[in-house]
């Protein structure tokens, strides 16, 4: 994997979309896990403004104190950089208070945290002229689409969206990132629980993307027919991966419209 090289595309990249926005730098919510850290260090050396916002929401500790520690290692390194901790927790319960007579499911509020990150990002953007920039990984995005629709899949820019976990994990520790991140397991941080992102998903990350680079390689191939070649723990993953790839359609492509006719206008 050529780091040097990735970082140059991603930099120039990232300042041919600022000038086309016409806005005058970057936000980004940070959570003290890997892809958030890499993303905002991605921004930080453009040299241009970077707003990295904490948005706890009832967070657990060490995801709060790594979020905190790696915004204060990018302000010491980049003077463009500014750091700001918004805590959602009351505006959360609030939303608690408001829905408890309808009964709703538990993923709904934890969906509904992470759309309150995305209020937050936006407000900051608006005000301050910001691209909103994601931080989610290819396997996540456009694999098992692994993200809240409208929540932390709602940004203007997608930095690391075509790496996969491994180059994230490559990149991360070229530009030296820190161990604690580096080694802490992968989590959205939207469970009381602190549940990690393997356990819900069933698989981990080395092995979803093996299934992600396999269905490209036979895309035109069935998923029946693939199996019968697995050996028992391929076949789990693969239907993990085929299953939340399938079903997540509706959050990597635009709202179907329904086109009106020209004659009936």
């Amino acid at each position: 994997m050529h780091n040097d090289s990735i970082l140059t595309h991603i930099n120039i990249w990232l300042s041919s979309q600022l000038e086309e926005s016409k806005c005058t730098g970057y936000v980004v919510g940070v959570s003290g896990g890997i892809d958030s850290a890499l993303t905002s260090t991605l921004l930080s050396l453009t040299g241009e403004q970077v707003v990295c916002l904490n948005l706890p929401i009832n967070q657990d500790s060490s995801q709060f104190s790594r979020s905190s520690a790696h915004i204060k290692w990018l302000e010491g390194q980049f003077p463009n950089v500014r750091g700001e901790v918004l805590d959602l927790g009351e505006a959360f319960s609030g939303f608690q208070r408001v829905f408890s007579e309808l009964d709703l499911h538990d993923i709904s509020y934890v969906n509904l945290q992470s759309r309150l990150r995305m209020c937050a990002l936006y407000a900051v953007s608006n005000t301050h002229n910001l691209l909103v920039c994601g931080t989610g990984n290819r396997v996540e995005d456009f694999g098992i689409g692994f993200f809240t629709k409208y929540g932390d899949g709602g940004v203007d820019i997608s930095p690391i969206a075509d790496l996969l976990k491994s180059e994230v994990y490559s990149l991360s520790r070229h530009l030296g990132i820190s161990e604690e991140i580096l080694s802490a397991a992968p989590t959205d941080g939207l469970w009381g629980d602190n549940r990690g992102d393997e356990a819900q998903i069933g698989a981990s990350y080395v092995e979803l993307e093996w299934a992600l680079k396999y269905a490209e390689d036979n895309s035109s191939t069935s998923k029946a027919t693939v199996n019968l070649s697995f050996s028992e723990r391929q076949r789990e993953v693969f239907n993990i991966y085929m299953d939340r790839h399938l079903g997540t359609k509706h959050k990597m492509e635009l709202p179907p419209v329904c086109s009106i006719p020209v004659w009936m206008k």
